[in-house]
């Protein structure tokens, strides 16, 4: 027969929605339950999932319904550290949102806790997942562009959307738009790099958005731009390119890999990888082609699905974590190391990976 995962779904706000629609695709995942104080977002997850599955105003009430076997953590970034202090407490299997925590402390305190969690702890980055992406990690790994010695990301995209209650429009509930948003870049610069980093140097700051905006007589202070560079151990060098005013672009993540022998690009939304190579000289561009139901699911090209799939596979069959807590805090402390170069405008050691 084949395997049954039964999911319980904390925060069903944006992220937490498109959660709800990706379980739907993935054969043997059943949703039985939900959980969200804020009553608007409730019923945007009845609406996606019908009212078969349990609606709690708690996390604690659902962690503690026994037919849950599996918990996706989809709530506001500051309140990670608190719902996984009750989840630990459970034998479920967890994909908590990224970023694992807003802190490095307590992104560490989380690691220490997985160890000894009896269950699947597994920190979404859906980037990885994205099918062009995929396809550009295989071609590196498989040599394709010789040594890498280069990597760099660009995202220029539109601002923060608007969350329940404002959260996302203050570093104090983000950790910082460099950890926040930027935490699956990092983590795909260590994916792709196989290495840690060890210095980051990062410019950055507000000058267009949410500039004008006023919440209980404050102003929001998210970064909306930057440039990020993170030097690795094994001497290979990345670099993240982020606008979030840039809404006229043709793609919004245009990713490049170089090495010695070649170059790997990849594009989204335009679904497409290009390889080349130097000697002699050869450029191929090929379509990645991605299901409409996929994309029609969420925001993140597909890769929401894909991560599921393989978080069911870790959770029913024992297939290894792709992608570790440990993963989140490295991600986490190349962010938080960006933010503090950003703000005291000088690089940040790492030593050994860490702050």
């Amino acid at each position: 027969m084949a395997a049954t995962l039964r999911y319980g779904v904390i925060g069903t706000g944006m992220m937490g929605i498109e959660h709800l629609r990706n379980l739907a695709l993935v054969p043997g995942a059943e949703l039985v339950a939900y959980a969200d104080p804020h009553e608007e977002s409730r019923r945007w997850a009845q609406l996606v999932a019908g009212n078969a599955p349990t609606a709690y105003t708690d996390a604690r009430a659902l962690l503690d319904d026994p037919r849950v076997d599996a918990v996706v953590i989809a709530t506001p970034n500051h309140t990670h550290r608190a719902v996984l202090e009750a989840a630990f407490a459970t034998r479920k299997h967890l994909l908590v949102e990224k970023p694992l925590c807003t802190t490095v402390a307590d992104a560490r305190w989380a690691v220490e806790r997985a160890a000894r969690h009896p269950a699947v702890v597994w920190t979404a980055m859906e980037y990885r997942y994205m099918p062009p992406v995929a396809r550009l990690i295989d071609e590196v790994r498989k040599g394709a562009i010789g040594r890498l010695r280069m990597f760099a990301i660009r995202e220029h995209r539109f601002p923060f959307l608007p969350k329940v209650g404002h959260w996302n429009r203050f570093a104090k509930n983000t950790g910082g738009t460099l950890v926040e948003k930027c935490c699956h870049f990092f983590d795909l610069m260590r994916c792709v790099v196989e290495s840690e980093a060890v210095r980051v140097y990062a410019s950055a700051g507000q000058d267009v958005n949410h500039l004008d905006e006023r919440y209980d007589g404050e102003t929001p202070d998210i970064l909306d731009n930057a440039y990020v560079t993170v030097d690795f151990a094994n001497g290979a060098r990345a670099l993240l390119d982020l606008c979030m005013f840039a809404e006229g672009s043709t793609n919004q993540e245009e990713i490049a890999a170089t090495g010695d022998l070649g170059k790997v690009e990849c594009f989204v939304p335009e679904s497409s990888v290009v390889i080349g190579r130097r000697s002699p000289r050869r450029v191929e561009r090929f379509a990645v082609p991605v299901d409409e139901k996929l994309l029609a699911a969420g925001f993140h090209h597909g890769s929401t699905y894909y991560e599921h799939v393989r978080f069911f596979e870790a959770a029913t069959r024992g297939a290894p974590v792709e992608v570790t807590a440990e993963d989140g805090l490295r991600a986490v402390e190349i962010g938080a190391a960006a933010e503090q170069s950003a703000q005291e405008r000088r690089p940040i050691e790492l030593t050994g990976g860490r702050a």
